[in-house]
């Protein structure tokens, strides 16, 4: 004799195990708060399809001509040449120390790295250390605020959308882009060309998106924990780790579920 198998509640039974296994291993919910979802979704959508129609295929294009150290040696072009960024910036934050050592950095490799196609200020003991405006914000104690999509732009937050205009004036691609005015355009070249290099190195990381049952929250929450560690140096406080991550809320199964049968219906009923 059979009995016939429920497969809804097996499944549930099953996802909830696993998810109590989790939180008994101190693993919580992340921050959740995005006053500005709504609106943020359908940038992320629009920014989605743009990508799939436009960016990455050019950046695929980009990675199918060239070899990983052609590109390598673009990167470090790039680089460097966007080092007075950091150089602005670790002065608004009162960083001499800093300071000298971009600056340092920028010279040696300029030099000696030919352009900055080489980075043997590295091996000098001359590490990169990016800065922006955003970081420079948070460290004068000013809040992060909502995380923000913007078409074309991505992931930013109330805070850190001040950094596009501050640091686009101090970018040495965009000094270049305003003093030239060329036919169609084409000052704004080496700034399209540094755009695809940064997609380009993105395709390695798409194998993290395999799984992620909504991508949205993935690429929030990626921001945010990237954003923490540039504003303490790579090295943030554990009670801001566990405030991001949710350790002091109250962890829910039940409310963890719902959040994803809700997702799962709504991919299904987009799918079907």
């Amino acid at each position: 004799m059979t009995f016939p198998i429920r497969i809804k509640p097996l499944r549930r039974a099953i996802l909830t195990a696993a998810v109590v296994l989790l939180a008994g291993c101190s693993i919580a919910k992340p921050r959740t708060d995005d006053p500005w979802e709504k609106w943020n979704r359908k940038a992320y959508a629009f920014n989605d399809a743009m990508d799939r129609a436009v960016i990455r295929p050019v950046a695929m294009g980009y990675r199918k001509v060239t070899t990983p150290n052609m590109r390598r040696v673009v990167s470090n072009f790039y680089t460097n040449v966007r080092t007075p960024v950091t150089m602005v910036n670790d002065l608004l934050q009162g960083n001499p120390r800093g300071f000298f050592q971009s600056t340092g950095r920028f010279v040696v490799n300029t030099t000696l790295g030919f352009l900055g196609f080489f980075d043997p200020a590295s091996e000098l003991g001359l590490p990169l250390d990016e800065q922006d405006f955003g970081v420079t914000l948070a460290k004068w104690g000013v809040p992060d605020g909502p995380y923000l999509v913007l078409p074309f732009i991505g992931s930013t937050s109330g805070r850190d959308v001040f950094r596009l205009p501050v640091d686009y004036w101090f970018d040495p691609l965009s000094w270049y882009a305003r003093e030239n005015d060329f036919r169609y355009e084409a000052q704004r070249l080496p700034t399209w060309f540094y755009l695809v290099t940064l997609r380009s190195r993105g395709v390695d990381a798409e194998g993290l998106l395999e799984g992620v049952y909504d991508p949205y929250v993935f690429y929030r929450d990626a921001y945010r924990q990237r954003r923490l560690y540039d504003i303490y140096d790579g090295n943030p406080p554990l009670e801001i780790i566990q405030q991001m991550q949710g350790v002091d809320q109250n962890f829910d199964p039940e409310e963890l579920l719902e959040e994803q049968q809700k997702y799962e219906h709504k991919d299904g009923a987009t799918h079907g």
